[in-house]
Formats: C-alpha cells, structure tokens, sequence
C-alpha cells in the first residue's frame, strides 16, 4: 500500500514557524481530503487540520485555528502545514494521511477513517 510520506519537522523556539510537507511517492491523491494529524508522547493522535481535494474550506482543530495553514500543491503532489507562533504543547509527531474515498468532503468525522499514513515527522518547540 502506498504510504504518505512527511517532512519539514525540526527543533524550533516557541514562537518561530516551521513548514511540513507530505509527498505522496508514486500515486497522486488529487481527488482525495488530506488532512495533518499528531500523537504528543503519552497522548492519542489528534486531527489538527484538513482540505478537500479541490483545496477549498480547510478544517482546522480549534487549538491551530489562526496559527496553521494547509494548502494542497497539485503540480507538486503535496499538502503542506505551515505552522506559525509555535508553542511548547504543539511538540508532537506530525502525520500526513488521505481519505481512501474520491471527493469526500473532509470532516473531523472522516477523518477518523483516512488512510495511507506515513512515518511521521518530529517537531519539537521548546520553550
């Protein structure tokens, strides 16, 4: 199965921004939601944001809203989070996952069934 596969992550001080990507490798997912999750230590992963294929209305979790930003680069083949005013809770692994169903409009309840997750990216802000 094809995995997604992230980038970008890195030590940053709170504050400061970082910019994560996720390519998927051998298949495009331009007619699939992709959303950005993360798993804190000790914590169960969380949706942090998502768009739709067509890269309208991106959803975002409340704890990002105003900070994070996701955009989808089709000639690229990636979704991307750039995420600024970092703070020390946003230490995490971040994942990059799509949603196996074509057009869906994403949802935090979709998201619950996306798919095709890849290895993760750290971030860590320090404070």
């Amino acid at each position: 199965q094809v995995q997604l596969r992230e980038s970008g992550g890195g030590v940053v001080q709170a504050g400061g921004s970082l910019r994560l990507s996720c390519a998927a490798p051998g298949r495009t997912f331009n007619i699939n939601a992709m959303g950005w999750f993360r798993q804190a230590p000790g914590k169960e992963r969380e949706f942090v944001g998502g768009v739709n294929w067509n890269g309208d209305s991106p959803l975002y979790a409340e704890f990002v809203k105003g900070r994070f930003a996701i955009s989808r680069d089709k000639a690229e083949n990636t979704v991307n989070l750039q995420m600024n005013s970092l703070k020390p809770e946003d230490t995490a692994v971040y994942f990059c996952a799509a949603d196996p169903l074509p057009f869906r409009p994403i949802t935090e309840q979709s998201s619950t069934s996306f798919d095709f997750w890849g290895q993760g990216t750290q971030v860590t802000v320090s404070s």
